[in-house]
């Protein structure tokens, strides 16, 4: 374990801790329901609400009232209240960052770049409101002109993760509002009071009450099954595992659903023998430790070539062994906590396995005896593909290295998976990084750096890391139903 669990874990600034619990109070919660922890210290921080199916399907009818006036404003009306609220974000930064910390674990320094994400997105698609797609041509045998246009889509479900609590919320919000569509959101029941207090501010901004609808239940599989049945939904977005997704495309497909699914993943990391050391080992750390691991875009199968293996090993080692780790309020804090008990198990299960198959443990492998769901950073060399860390998403801070002769045998590997959300491609050859990236059979790649994602990009997966995009236009296209005109036109006299 790094030094600094082993000597103790980094407190918590109290200034921070009192910032987030006065952003807490102001969301007047109720007294009792589910109750939210804080990971770090297992501390209950508040209570939200319980909601039943009937409680979701009357916040499906108000939603859906709301949004058909919603639907009815100017393209210019709903950027200008999309700008409202990404100003009122901004200026809230501090407030939403220390939210994000108290409640899901992550660094400050991390979650205000999560902030920073969250409200680009809110930025971007107050942008591209105005900017409607649509298309004029005449018909190619003459005596027509084809007019497309674009209208929303409708009611759109939105069901978000825990690990980014507010960016996954404003990439699924954003685009629904710059549509025209009307939104219920289910934040998970892990991190829900960012999302609470996002959408407070989104009203505060000038989004009508109904509008936007935060329902929070401890049964997910009774919500979904009663609202994706309701006629008037029209759209469901997904961010989640890929079992549970499949579920809710067959939930979907009862009254043809638009479906948004970003689904699990199993990122591929590929160190070329003539990759530029330093370069690798910071994108590695960057891809392996951003948010502890707990990211669908988290490298999680490390192959490093031969001939630069031993040095990078040594390299990225050093680096995890030197991370601190402790409460995301502390000075210092690298490595936050793991969100519960259940990922802190399973990390020691997936490190024991490797072990137990011929893996050699360089560094980390163990939690932390004390409160709080904290595991070492840990490096894992020489790991078997048949070890369940190889095989599955890792969601923690583990970097299992795998080694590589041929490029053949990377791409290989690397796309021998079920999963092709991200993957990431290190070499100083510009021609093999483009045909690599070409070969993977993912949705998104890191060339040279270990945080690829953007609002400005389509981010989505294929094969059964999920379907459709969020961020960039694309986006703005998955709320949206395309129509076409054909207008006759008579001949010239």
């Amino acid at each position: 374990m790094t030094a600094a669990v082993a000597t103790g874990l980094i407190a918590a600034d109290p200034a921070g801790l009192a910032v987030a619990d006065e952003v807490i109070r102001s969301l007047e919660l109720p007294a009792s329901g589910i109750a939210v922890a804080d990971p770090a210290t297992a501390e209950t921080i508040g209570f939200i609400p319980d909601v039943d199916v009937d409680g979701a399907l009357a916040a499906v009818r108000s939603a859906d009232a709301a949004g058909a006036a919603w639907a009815r404003t100017t393209p210019r009306k709903r950027a200008s209240v999309l700008h409202g609220w990404w100003a009122l974000l901004v200026e809230h930064t501090e407030q939403l960052a220390h939210l994000i910390t108290r409640e899901m674990g992550k660094p400050l320094g991390e979650a205000r770049a999560e902030v920073k994400y969250g409200t680009d997105f809110v930025r971007w698609y107050a942008e591209e409101a105005v900017r409607p797609g649509g298309n004029f041509r005449p018909a190619p045998d003459g005596g027509a002109d084809i007019v497309t246009s674009r209208s929303p889509v409708g009611l759109a479900v939105l069901i978000t993760p825990w690990n980014f609590p507010l960016a996954m919320a404003t990439r699924k919000i954003a685009p629904a509002l710059a549509a025209g569509c009307a939104a219920l959101i289910k934040p998970a029941t892990l991190t829900p009071l960012t999302t609470i207090y996002a959408v407070d501010l989104a009203r505060r901004a000038g989004v009508p009450e109904d509008l936007v609808q935060v329902v929070t239940t401890s049964s997910s599989s009774s919500f979904s099954a009663a609202v994706l049945r309701d006629e008037r939904v029209r759209k469901v977005s997904f961010t989640g595992s890929t079992p549970v997704g499949k579920q809710l495309l067959q939930l979907a497909s009862e009254n043809v659903l638009r479906t948004s699914m970003e689904l699990g993943g199993n990122a591929p990391l590929i160190v070329f023998d003539d990759a530029d050391l330093e370069r690798a080992v910071a994108g590695t750390v960057a891809a392996k430790l951003r948010n502890g691991g707990q990211s669908c875009i988290a490298a999680n199968r490390i192959y490093v070539q031969d001939g630069i293996a031993d040095d990078f090993v040594d390299a990225l080692t050093a680096r995890l062994a030197e991370a601190s780790v402790g409460n995301g309020f502390g000075a210092g804090t690298v490595v936050g906590p793991l969100i519960d008990d259940r990922a802190v198990a399973q990390m020691a299960s997936f490190t024991a396995d490797a072990v137990a198959r011929g893996a050699v443990l360089r560094t980390g492998g163990t939690g932390h005896d004390g409160v709080g769901n904290f595991f070492a950073p840990t490096v894992l060399d020489h790991t078997p593909a048949t070890a369940q860390v190889a095989t599955s998403e890792i969601f923690g801070p583990i970097a299992a290295i795998q080694r590589f002769r041929t490029e053949a045998d990377a791409i290989e590997r690397a796309n021998a998976t079920e999963f092709g959300l991200a993957g990431y491609v290190f070499t100083e050859s510009l021609d093999r990084a483009l045909n690599v990236a070409d070969a993977l059979q993912t949705g998104l790649v890191g060339i040279n750096q270990g945080v690829p994602s953007n609002a400005a990009a389509p981010f989505g997966g294929v094969k059964q890391s999920g379907l459709g995009r969020e961020g960039s236009a694309e986006g703005l296209d998955e709320y949206q139903n395309i129509r076409f005109y054909n207008i006759s036109r008579r001949p010239s006299a």
